[in-house]
């Protein structure tokens, strides 16, 4: 068993399926609407049977917000009454893609309003159960004739089949290369305590401007577990902080990142209560999804060739190990020489050396105590090098308490690192903490792709 692997086992974590499956309250589709210069697909809408279902979010704290994240946090918020918008309830999310609606003023927020309404009407519910996202280049305006007309056309023809979810999935993407489907299942008790499975899939979009720090993406997850929206939220949460807030490509945070978990209660599993074994369950599964979709997130980075996978133990607690594995993918040194199959295990101890904790509220959010967050949040995670221990593609060549640098056999850890997953492995040597994180290369496609982005 690989250290990966012992993790995942440590923390219960099901299966994942890179499909789509979409579970039973929900239908889904996507078109192109012309949104697009490329003439691909680019605009989605998944919307629910029966009313409307507990709803939940993560945001980006960035302060050119776009326009559909501040009209899905007021959403949320007028359905649920708890201010902050992180949960609530929903009919409906829809998506734009090949235009962000970001920094675009009160003119852009009038469009965004738009949408909803044109959603709302064209779907028969409330505009504040209408949830938004959108994607794309900053600072231009949505063509609300295009998408009127493809509003119009998409609601009446959403289906309930997985081929139409995987439609909607690739209709999210920019310049994504691949789709990104993932998939899991988890047994509920049923009301009569017989066990009931529920489907819990996700599908996301991002490769670029990406950066830890609450959401770094978009993604919705579709389950058909009964679960109230306080309760949700407080599943993905701590999820998000475990596997979306590890990941980094660029080291930019984008002004659109959004999570959406979405529960129809559709399954015959009984209600999800909060602090309940069945909430650990549920939560496992929805976490399952969230890492797997970074994971592909990562792999398919802008110009990536590999993706890297630091896996930090030993630490004095798991915030400190995923703020040194956060460290570790976010170097463009360590980026650079995965890219250069190049063991240089002295980027990667600079960088863990670098290492600060989390924001507060994603510390909040992983668990910690309110006050303990604020107190730690930023701080520098403090390394002892004489315990630390490196490993590169399963080669160690770091071991402080022999001294240092070993001696290892570079052309073997060379070739190793030319697997299409690069494994960096660090030990602090100062506790039980574990955490992990997503990242990849820094090539020259990167470069090349973004400095000509929007010409």
């Amino acid at each position: 068993m690989t250290t990966l692997d012992a993790q995942l086992a440590a923390r219960r974590l099901p299966t994942v399926e890179r499909r789509a499956v979409l579970p039973a309250g929900f239908r889904a589709g996507a078109l192109t609407a012309g949104i697009k210069a490329s003439g691909r697909p680019d605009l989605m809408l998944i919307a629910t049977d029966d009313g409307p279902v507990a709803a939940a979010a993560v945001f980006t704290p960035n302060a050119f917000a776009a326009a559909p994240v501040r009209r899905s946090r007021a959403n949320l918020a007028a359905t649920s009454g708890d201010p902050r918008g992180g949960f609530g309830w929903a009919q409906a999310l829809i998506s734009t893609s090949g235009c962000a609606n970001a920094a675009t003023g009160t003119a852009g927020d009038a469009d965004q309003d738009e949408v909803g309404r044109l959603t709302a009407s064209a779907l028969a519910v409330a505009a504040d159960h209408v949830l938004h996202f959108s994607t794309g280049i900053i600072g231009t305006r949505l063509p609300l004739d295009r998408v009127a007309t493809g509003i119009k056309t998409l609601a009446p023809s959403l289906g309930r089949t997985d081929a139409d979810l995987e439609a909607a999935a690739v209709a999210l993407r920019t310049t994504d290369s691949v789709t990104k489907l993932a998939t899991a299942t988890a047994d509920l008790p049923g009301p009569d305590g017989t066990p009931v499975t529920v489907t819990v899939s996700g599908i996301a979009k991002g490769v670029g401007m990406i950066h830890p720090t609450m959401a770094t993406m978009l993604s919705v997850i579709l389950t058909d577990a009964a679960v109230e929206p306080a309760v949700l939220w407080g599943l993905l949460r701590p999820a998000a902080a475990r596997t979306w807030n590890q990941l980094s490509v660029d080291g930019d945070t984008s002004t659109n990142d959004t999570v959406v978990v979405l529960a129809s209660g559709a399954s015959r599993a009984a209600p999800v209560a909060a602090g309940s074994p069945a909430a650990e369950t549920l939560g496992a599964a929805l976490e399952a999804v969230a890492r797997d979709l970074a994971r592909q997130q990562a792999a398919d980075g802008e110009g990536a060739t590999i993706l890297i996978t630091a896996v930090v133990t030993g630490a004095r607690d798991d915030a400190a190990a995923r703020a040194v594995a956060r460290a570790v993918v976010s170097s463009s040194l360590v980026k650079a020489a995965a890219h250069g199959k190049d063991p240089n295990w002295g980027r990667i101890a600079g960088a863990a050396g670098n290492a600060r904790l989390a924001p507060a509220t994603v510390l909040e959010a992983a668990g910690l105590d309110p006050d303990e967050a604020a107190a730690r949040s930023g701080r520098a995670v403090a390394l002892d090098p004489d315990r630390l221990r490196i490993t590169i593609a399963g080669h160690l060549v770091f071991d402080g308490a022999q001294g240092g640098p070993i001696p290892f056999d570079r052309a073997a850890a060379r070739a190793a690192m030319h697997a299409p997953e690069l494994h960096i492995g660090l030990d602090l040597g100062q506790g039980s903490g574990r955490g992990e994180a997503f990242g990849c290369d820094l090539t020259e496609t990167y470069v090349i792709e973004n400095s000509e982005y929007t010409t």
